[in-house]
C-alpha cells in the first residue's frame, strides 16, 4: 500500500519528467509512454494522477505561469520609479528565464491551455489576476504622465517582446545575452513605453 508521501513522490515525478521532455521534444511531440519512462512511474500511477498528457501539461503550465507572475509581481511592487519598474521587470524576465530555462521554455513556445482544456481556468483565472495588479502599478505613473495608456496586450509585446524574441534565439543556442545587451533591451522597453512630449 502507497503512503501519502509516496503518492506526492510519483505525481512529483511525473511532473518534473514531463517538464524535461516536453521542454525537450515539445508537447505534441511527446507521446504518453515517453512521459512514463521519464518520470519512472507505472501506468497505474501515472493515471492515478492525471487523466492524459493534455491534464500533466495544463497542470505544469500553470504552475509555471504562476511561478513568473509571483516573481513578476514582487519585483514589480519593489519599484515606485515608473523608469526602475519597466527596466526592472525586463532584467527579471531575463533572469527568470536563465534559472527556469525548461519552464520559460514551455510559457514562451506552447500555446496556453485555452479555458476548456485541463489547466485552462486557472491559466485564465491567474492571467486576469495578474494584468488587475500590474493595472494597479501602472495607473499612477499613466495618469502621471511617465507612461503610456496601452493596451495590456500591446503593453506586454512592448515590454517584454523583444526580450522573449532573445530567450528565444538563447534556449536555440543561436546566441547568449550579454549584460550589455540586457540593458539595451531595458532601455528600450522604458523607450516604448514612456509617456514623450508633445
Amino acid at each position: 500500500m502507497k503512503s501519502a508521501k509516496n503518492g506526492r513522490d510519483g505525481r512529483s515525478r511525473i511532473v518534473d519528467g514531463a517538464l524535461r521532455r516536453f521542454s525537450q521534444d515539445g508537447v505534441s511531440a511527446t507521446t504518453l509512454a515517453s512521459l512514463r519512462d521519464e518520470s519512472g512511474v507505472s501506468v497505474g500511477s501515472f493515471y492515478h494522477h492525471f487523466a492524459s498528457k493534455e491534464h500533466v501539461f495544463g497542470v505544469l503550465y500553470a504552475e509555471t505561469l504562476d511561478m513568473y507572475q509571483s516573481a513578476f509581481i514582487t519585483e514589480l511592487r519593489r519599484h515606485e520609479d515608473a523608469r526602475d519598474g519597466i527596466e526592472a521587470i525586463v532584467a527579471l524576465h531575463m533572469s527568470w528565464c536563465g534559472e527556469h530555462r525548461e519552464r520559460a521554455h514551455l510559457l514562451i513556445s506552447e500555446r496556453p491551455p485555452k479555458r476548456d482544456e485541463p489547466g485552462g481556468t486557472e491559466v485564465s483565472d491567474s492571467r486576469r489576476a495578474f494584468f488587475r495588479q500590474v493595472s494597479d502599478w501602472w495607473r499612477p505613473h499613466m495618469k502621471a504622465g511617465l507612461l503610456q495608456p496601452v493596451h495590456p496586450t500591446m503593453c506586454y509585446v512592448l515590454w517584454l517582446g523583444p526580450a522573449m524574441e532573445m530567450c528565444r534565439l538563447w534556449f536555440a543556442g543561436a546566441h547568449q545575452p550579454t549584460p550589455e545587451e540586457i540593458a539595451g533591451l531595458c532601455e528600450a522597453a522604458w523607450q516604448g513605453l514612456r509617456r514623450h512630449p508633445g
